[in-house]
């Protein structure tokens, strides 16, 4: 064999080896799982409730339920209300009165301190 014939031959030996290497396989495995932890970290820090945001943040779960839950999150202070299904009451007075406009807003006007 000549000299040339001789590198083609380990060319393509060499060619050959590199598609059937397992670790490549190994790197693309790699390279998916770096791309879902990337979008974990992207959904975690969307949720209103991450615990690296600063913001605050009010969520009711199962609104008008009996089992109706407020969170309060103030930045890293997070306060949970339970319902307890009991109407409120208590000692106090007449604060002021309250309106329902046409467009569902509500307007609060207090009452003058005499």
């Amino acid at each position: 064999m000549s000299d040339g014939a001789v590198r083609a031959v380990r060319r393509r030996y060499l060619e050959h080896e590199e598609v059937d290497d397992p670790v490549l396989s190994v790197v693309n495995i790699v390279d998916v799982f770096l791309v879902i932890i990337a979008v974990l970290v992207i959904i975690l820090m969307q949720n209103p409730l991450n615990p690296f945001s600063q913001d605050e943040v009010v969520m009711v779960v199962n609104p008008g339920q009996e089992d109706m839950q407020i969170l309060i999150k103030d930045g890293q202070e997070l306060t949970q209300y339970e319902a307890t299904g009991a109407i409120g009451e208590g000692q106090g007075i007449r604060a002021g009165i309250a309106y329902r406009l046409a467009d569902g807003s509500l307007i609060y006007v207090p009452e003058a301190d005499d």
